[in-house]
């Protein structure tokens, strides 16, 4: 049994509204151990609908249908779906009645166009709509080729949707024979390498058929893995997905950071919560970034002490008490300001650790070799300094030069 998800409505179509309903019913579906083949979006057009409905009972075995079921002139969910399924449209007598009483309890008088939202494509059962004027409807579809396709249309308004599958929809597909069997996920973060060169180093394990499947993506310059299995339950998916965890782990080594939600910032304070040691950052190119990060994941401040951040060379002996002769030079050497950052905040903090991120070059794309930014480390053992490639896409390049910041900082600590 697998699913398509189908959003209506112009207002997505157009950009004016996100479509989040989608997002949601794909992962209970998941929990049902119902995959996801297709998600759709298509506008009010009574043409486009139905032609959309034919091709989506064709393919899949369930589909699930939001929006478009209100009552004015551009709900066309209804009608199309009886074009699609060359049924007439019914009124159902009791689905009326409910809509009447909703608007006799906000004392409020029924318009005529609300009689719309009782027609049914011949044939349906009825989703009840608790709290809302829009009730669900449930049709079997026969297909001379497959079993009959379910198809099951739901309210746009999130509230209402997820409500009625709570009380009705998902108990409707586990006595369908849902639910046997439960989809899980994990994944993997990386940090250190791009997509390919972390394709590279697996051995064939991000390929098309393979199970359990496992995909990657990137997200912000760090790199997911996604690893998925199907099973009787939770546990089996997670035995199923444990060697090839195993494997990835071993092939990519420290470039696996973390798991799920971490981010850099996490792996970076357990590892410092591990060795008792305090941390604290100056900032110039980044503007904060490494500071807002830490501060967010260590909120009672017991291994990330704070931060200072700078904009321009003349704050650097009052930010940070640095010597006026190295703020006085409007261009000081880089690798040397970086050194100078880290260990003046680390003095200044009181900290095991001063992480700094020196200034940002000027952004030239077209560059033969691209420019630098210094990053700074003061600790026990001395201070160093590592240069990272100031390149990539405009809108990633302050995440990446913090992400490389803190990465600078996990591996020190893994020594």
């Amino acid at each position: 049994m697998h699913a398509e998800i189908i959003a209506v409505g112009d207002e997505i179509t157009s950009g004016q509204l996100l479509d989040t309903n989608s997002q949601w019913l794909a992962l209970r579906l998941e929990e049902l151990g119902i995959p996801v083949r297709f998600h759709l979006t298509v506008g009010d057009d009574r043409e486009a609908l139905a032609g959309v409905f034919r091709q989506a009972i064709a393919r899949s075995d369930v589909v699930l249908v939001t929006g478009g079921l209100g009552p004015t002139a551009d709900d066309l969910t209804r009608d199309a779906l009886a074009d699609a399924t060359g049924r007439r449209l019914v009124l159902d007598a009791e689905a009326l009645e409910h809509i009447r009483r909703l608007f006799a309890r906000r004392n409020r008088p029924m318009p005529k166009q609300n009689e719309r939202q009782a027609l049914f494509p011949e044939g349906s059962r009825v989703i009840a709509n608790a709290h809302g004027t829009a009730p669900g409807i449930d049709l079997d579809v026969p297909r001379s080729a497959a079993a009959a396709c379910r198809v099951i249309c739901l309210p746009g308004v999130p509230a209402e949707m997820r409500e009625m599958w709570v009380d009705a929809v998902a108990g409707l597909l586990r006595a369908a024979g849902a639910g046997g069997r439960v989809i899980r996920h994990r994944r993997l973060k990386c940090f250190g390498a791009g997509e390919s060169q972390i394709e590279a180093m697996l051995p064939d394990l991000i390929r098309r058929g393979r199970w359990p499947r496992v995909g990657i993506n990137a997200s912000q310059t760090t790199i997911i893995l996604r690893i998925t299995a199907d099973g009787a339950d939770e546990a089996e998916c997670l035995a199923a997905m444990a060697p090839t965890v195993q494997t990835i782990r071993q092939c990519l080594g420290d470039l696996v950071f973390g798991e799920e939600d971490d981010e850099l910032e996490h792996a970076v304070l357990r590892l410092l919560d591990q060795k008792s040691r305090t941390l604290a950052t100056a900032e110039w190119g980044t503007a904060g970034t490494l500071a807002q990060w830490l501060g967010s994941a260590d909120r009672d401040g017991r291994r990330y002490l704070g931060g200072t951040v700078l904009r321009s060379a003349t704050s650097l002996p009052g930010a940070l008490g640095l010597a006026p002769d190295l703020a006085e030079d409007p261009s000081p050497p880089r690798e040397a300001l970086a050194q100078a950052m880290a260990s003046a905040v680390r003095d200044h903090y009181r900290a095991d650790y001063g992480l700094a991120v020196g200034p940002f070059p000027r952004f030239a794309p077209e560059a033969p070799t691209p420019d630098r930014v210094f990053l700074g480390l003061a600790g026990p053992g001395g201070v160093s300094v590592r240069p990272i490639a100031f390149a990539g896409h405009p809108a990633t390049l302050t995440a990446y030069c913090a992400k490389h910041a803190l990465d600078f900082m996990r591996r020190e600590l893994l020594k």
